[in-house]
């Protein structure tokens, strides 16, 4: 059986404990969909462990002298983490706050971590929070889509899986730069 698919290279990830299998995980998705595993679409096998192909890092708002950074682009919606001006993770897709708990912009630093936190206000579940600005956090999101509306009350939210390693990477002080506006904001 041949499978009429363009092959892009996914983008690998860097932790301290070495590179994370994105590429291996991606191949055998697309060998259970040859294999009729019904599973995945081979289509979608890459695009399931890859940001938008327009989504490259834009360094220019996220500054290259500080050494490794979490970077937040709101008018994009996307997240990523340099080290200077080389990316070590993502970027991936997030959904950062709606009308009227807009994500603040500037630059911030993690000041606290929490693996299994729940929001008392929300009553909902925060997997991997690493908080930054007052009660704004990255943290992992089950079960909604990046691209569903309004927005988060002002997190940064990414899939568990994505959460789980930005939790690998970055450590307490590390700096954050949050820069653009989302749409609708």
């Amino acid at each position: 059986m041949e499978l009429d698919v363009e092959l892009k290279e996914p983008p690998t990830v860097v932790t301290r404990r070495g590179r994370v299998g994105v590429r291996r995980a991606a191949a055998l998705l697309l060998a259970l969909a040859a294999l009729g595993g019904g599973c995945v679409q081979p289509s979608t096998a890459y695009a399931a462990a890859r940001a938008p192909g327009d989504a490259r890092p834009r360094s220019g708002r996220c500054p290259t002298d500080l050494g490794r950074i979490a970077c937040v682009d709101l008018t994009r919606q996307l997240m990523w983490v340099q080290d200077g001006g080389r990316p070590v993770f993502g970027p991936v897709r997030v959904r950062t706050g709606r009308a009227g708990y807009v994500t603040r912009t500037g630059r911030w630093h993690i000041y606290l971590r929490d693996r299994d936190r729940r929001s008392r206000r929300y009553d909902v579940a925060m997997p991997y929070s690493q908080f930054f600005s007052g009660g704004e956090a990255f943290h992992g999101l089950d079960g909604e889509s990046m691209d569903s509306p309004p927005g988060s009350h002002g997190c940064v939210n990414m899939n568990t899986w994505d959460a789980r390693t930005l939790w690998g990477i970055l450590s307490v002080g590390d700096p954050v730069q949050v820069f653009g506006r989302k749409p609708g904001t």
